[in-house]
């Protein structure tokens, strides 16, 4: 084991998270490695304009808010790596992590920020469409929908709320329900039901996205499956996924709390999980905001947790 690679503390994960906690890590003179994973920047990569993150009066790429982060902790002395951690022995100490092709390396601590990805239907044009008109996030992209015609994907609160937060914006929102039934609480299913500017198509799944220059439609099926099927076509401007984020955890091997849904459980009120040593930040623990500037502020606490782990 002694001639592993070792890091006082290892980060795994590039997006808001991971970077920020790089940053604080290393102005404490904490030695650090961040393991980049499959999508360097993460899923902030894959967005278009960003106009909600402080500091930027005009927007900004996400890509390019991505590789500011990254060069502002490399800049600093962080050290990144590119590759994909694929299971951490929290047994022993210090932990030993094994990478893609088998390398191993050791870390006195571990902070997982490798976040949660976004459920799609599976539809070609769904990729097509990413940043052109398909999201996964009306918090993050529905001001780009004002007076437009939106439609929103799923039956349970989830999607009642984007329904409801788009209303606010857009001149009309489809909500597209595959089930005769709203899993949301009845207090959700209310609101949706009540505002003018939602129409819920029940029983009626999406088959495809259309549009020259972005989307401007959906294919649909009503009762798809019976006698009673029916194909027919809405004009939208957007097309918005809420059927749930799956957490990037698998690599955990279960040695770690997980909630109902998959999301790391954090002890107490900072970012230690229930195993010694091991701290969590970002979306990967957070079923609920899944902001950018959230998972940064994350990735500060978890930093900050870390130096104090350490210097205990």
């Amino acid at each position: 084991m002694t001639d592993m690679q070792h890091t006082k503390c290892l980060i795994i994960g590039s997006g808001p998270a991971g970077y920020t906690a790089a940053i604080y890590l290393v102005r404490s003179a904490i030695d650090c490695l961040l393991i980049e994973g499959l999508q360097v920047g993460g899923q902030l990569t894959q967005t278009t304009t960003i106009e909600n993150f402080p500091g930027f009066p005009e927007g900004i790429d996400g890509f390019q808010l991505m590789d500011h982060m990254r060069q502002q902790a490399v800049n600093l002395g962080a050290k990144m790596r590119s590759g994909l951690v694929t299971g951490i022995d929290m047994s022993q100490r210090p932990f030993v992590v094994t990478l893609d092709g088998g390398e191993q390396m050791t870390a006195d601590t571990v902070i997982v920020a490798t976040g949660a990805t976004a459920k799609y239907l599976g539809l070609p044009d769904e990729t097509k469409y990413a940043g052109q008109g398909v999201s996964a996030c009306a918090t993050c992209d529905g001001f780009f929908y004002r007076k437009k015609v939106v439609a929103v994907v799923g039956g349970g609160d989830t999607a009642c709320e984007e329904a409801d937060y788009l209303s606010h914006l857009a001149s009309k929102v489809y909500l597209i329900v595959r089930k005769d039934y709203l899993r949301a609480s009845e207090a959700m299913q209310q609101r949706v039901k009540e505002n003018e500017k939602i129409e819920i198509l029940f029983n009626t799944n999406t088959v495809g996205l259309f549009g020259d220059n972005g989307v401007e439609g959906a294919h649909l099926v009503r009762f798809k499956g019976t006698d009673q099927e029916e194909m027919f076509d809405i004009a939208i401007d957007g097309f918005f996924l809420a059927i749930g984020h799956r957490p990037n955890t698998e690599f955990l091997g279960g040695q770690i709390d997980l909630d109902e849904q998959g999301y790391i459980k954090l002890e107490g009120h900072n970012t230690a999980t229930n195993v010694e040593g091991v701290f969590a930040a970002g979306d990967v623990a957070d079923p609920h905001y899944r902001q950018a500037i959230v998972a940064a502020a994350g990735g500060c606490r978890a930093a900050i947790d870390v130096k104090e782990y350490l210097n205990r």
